[in-house]
């Protein structure tokens, strides 16, 4: 078989095999009260468009048409089973759509992803879980000291971006506690958008990459992505509450929740994370998001990893003159592909 061959069978494999996550699960009914369910679906000719901003304990919450002003909470149609709805996804809606306390709307559709931001809890899980949908950015949230960087997350969170549809962002912070730091040096062939976010850093880079756009936080924790996000949205975490919908006041370190900018666009605050488990990505995903290399590797023999001698030595990548530099800062993000370093827990 041919190297196009191959490759487009892997591609129509990733394809297939990205058809299925935590949805799939198949669960027994039980005995009594089931019945057959019908193939007639309502088409719901009246719903209206809508974004999930926050996912609680069965509940949605969701602004009408993109508007932070006009917020419900729904529910999830019975027609729509176990299908998957994240912070991000642009849903339809019907039901009670006033907002009024204890009114509830219930979600028929959700429109397909532009994007994804895909997680696994450890590199042996066999389920992904979409963290995100629809964001255009991930902003990568790293302190330069307390605690100290790793390249290892940024890279793994990278590889996420870049296989998901993202534009990666590093975002680093507390680079005060350090003087002369090199960390972004690490990845100046990769085209990273570079960012500071820390407590006394001005705001306005960051604020012109964030207007008009969904972009998405998400960091270890302790490195400082609440007080970023409180910056941004001033009583961001003290207005919890209002803004999900569905948390009742919980803090947002438990869960995903989207946050309107005062100038326009969205974020999205994550949880604080302690590994980012990346079992549903291979080599060849990798390599296949960046387009100046993607076409080289169809002449790869079959099960080549892309990391070079002497694992690889007959690995089409070498062959690229004039683009070993990045060829090199790729290979460093296929060797944090296979290793997950789980990281020290703390509060965000």
């Amino acid at each position: 078989m041919g190297g196009h061959a191959r490759r487009g069978l892997h591609r129509s494999r990733v394809l297939k095999r990205r058809e299925y996550d935590e949805s799939d699960v198949r669960v027994r009914p039980g005995r009594r009260g089931s019945r057959p369910r019908t193939k007639n679906r309502p088409e719901h000719l009246d719903a209206q468009s809508a974004m999930v901003t926050a996912v609680d304990r069965g509940r949605w919450g969701c602004v009408l048409d993109g508007d932070p002003d006009r917020r419900i909470v729904a529910m999830r149609a019975r027609e729509l089973g176990r299908t998957p709805i994240v912070v991000g996804d642009q849903v339809d809606v019907v039901g009670d759509l006033t907002g009024k306390p204890d009114s509830l709307a219930r979600i028929v559709r959700v429109a397909e992803r532009t994007t994804v931001l895909r997680r696994t809890a450890d590199d042996t899980d066999p389920f992904e879980r979409v963290v995100v949908a629809n964001a255009e950015q991930l902003f990568i949230v790293v302190a330069l000291a307390d605690p100290p960087p790793r390249t290892g997350f940024v890279e793994r969170a990278m590889v996420a971006a870049y296989v998901g549809g993202l534009r990666p962002v590093l975002c680093l912070t507390k680079d005060d506690l350090v003087a002369g730091s090199d960390f972004a040096a690490e990845f100046a062939d990769l085209d990273l958008t570079i960012v500071h976010g820390g407590r006394d850093d001005p705001l306005e880079p960051v604020r012109e990459l964030l207007h008009d756009s969904l972009s998405c936080l998400i960091g270890h924790s302790g490195v400082g992505k609440s007080t970023l996000v409180n910056r941004l949205v001033p009583d961001a975490l003290r207005a919890t509450g209002e803004v999900s919908g569905v948390g009742k006041g919980r803090h947002t370190s438990t869960q995903s929740v989207a946050f309107p900018l005062p100038d326009g666009g969205w974020i999205i605050d994550t949880p604080g994370v302690r590994s980012f488990g990346l079992a549903h990505i291979t080599p060849d995903d990798v390599i296949m998001a960046f387009a100046d290399l993607a076409e080289a590797i169809d002449d790869c023999p079959r099960g080549c990893t892309h990391l070079g001698p002497p694992a690889d030595p007959e690995c089409a990548l070498d062959g690229l003159e004039g683009r070993q530099r990045r060829v090199e800062a790729v290979r460093l993000l296929l060797v944090a592909l296979k290793s997950n370093d789980p990281w020290m827990t703390g509060h965000s």
